[in-house]
């Protein structure tokens, strides 16, 4: 097996240390060298917990590091295009948490740093990896539920914690970008398509100003995507794929258990309010962020593509752009 690719990873977030850190360790092709923060007792106690080498007191010194060669990117929102481009310019190869930025010029200057320094630079969107992803755009595409018309979704947690940055506009806060991301990625990979206009209504917190509660639709050439997102609302994710002869049900869509097998609920008669004509399939037990992180990184041992390529996350973020744009003039959007 090719050499593991060195990883260092800017900052201690917890999306790093409890879900992408410990997933990138159990794979294949992955060894997690360095991580930094700009406490430096916060990234020992990071690196002493996940058994990581070296701890660094800042981003600077990370990327100074000539054995590093892949970065990992879950800072704030509004510093991922700063961090990510340091990082490329120091001729580090850059997996960098959804979203890549907070507008679609942000996804697009990536791309031209990309070009500029011949890195590999990612969105790190895990679930369009995940074989159950995977698997349910092969059922769709098999025409297991005849044609697809719509995609519907949810995903809310409430937290209203002022501190927190996903409370913050001048982080990039907010629900839309924070987990609305996914189900504006998922309706255009499942429909295959991009949508030609969009609508959005948003709340947003009277006081820290940020869409607490937004509602969209996407107007694909094929169908609908409907979703709503919550950042002040009981914790639920749940999405759903109608079609003309069917329908399937995918339980914790974004975040499916890592040691235990997910399952997709496919009904082919719907007519029936027993639910008899439903079938589960299993897909094996898996951790997404151990699939994420040997793509990656094997894109970088062998030389390919990334399998999610910046020119997708621009197309996403114009979707989200449009929804932003739609909240505030009450009409429909073009992304």
């Amino acid at each position: 097996m090719a050499r593991r690719v060195r990883w260092g990873v800017l900052g201690a977030a917890s999306i790093a240390v409890r879900r992408a850190i410990p997933g990138m360790q159990k794979g294949d092709w992955c060894e997690i060298a360095a991580i930094a923060s700009r406490d430096l007792g916060k990234a020992q106690q990071a690196a002493q917990g996940l058994g990581i080498a070296k701890a660094y007191g800042s981003y600077d010194e990370l990327l100074a590091d000539s054995t590093i060669e892949a970065i990992y990117n879950p800072l704030p929102n509004k510093l991922h295009v700063p961090w990510t481009t340091r990082a490329a310019e120091a001729g580090k190869h850059v997996l960098c948490e959804k979203p890549v930025g907070v507008t679609a010029a942000d996804a697009e200057a990536l791309i031209a740093v990309r070009d500029r320094t011949g890195v590999k630079i990612e969105e790190a969107f895990m679930v369009r990896t995940h074989p159950r992803w995977l698997r349910i755009r092969e059922l769709v595409r098999g025409g297991r539920i005849g044609q697809l018309r719509a995609v519907s979704g949810s995903f809310t947690y409430f937290n209203r914690d002022s501190k927190n940055i996903r409370n913050s506009v001048a982080d990039g806060g907010g629900a839309l970008l924070d987990i609305g991301c996914y189900p504006v990625t998922l309706s255009r990979f499942l429909f295959g398509e991009e949508p030609l206009r969009v609508f959005g209504s948003i709340e947003r917190d009277p006081e820290m100003k940020t869409d607490r509660l937004t509602s969209a639709i996407l107007e694909f050439p094929s169908g609908q995507g409907t979703f709503t997102c919550s950042t002040q609302m009981a914790y639920h994710q749940r999405m759903a794929l109608l079609g003309t002869t069917g329908r399937i049900d995918v339980e914790r869509p974004i975040n499916p258990p890592n040691d235990q097998p997910s399952r997709i609920l496919v009904d082919e008669n719907p007519s029936d309010p027993t639910g008899a004509g439903v079938i589960a399939e299993t897909i094996p037990t898996c951790d997404q962020f151990t699939i994420q992180g040997d793509l990656f990184s094997r894109a970088i041992r062998e030389g390919g593509e990334v399998p999610v390529p910046l020119e997708d996350s621009a197309r996403n973020m114009r979707a989200i752009d449009a929804i932003f744009r739609s909240g505030e003039s009450g009409r429909w959007e073009a992304p």
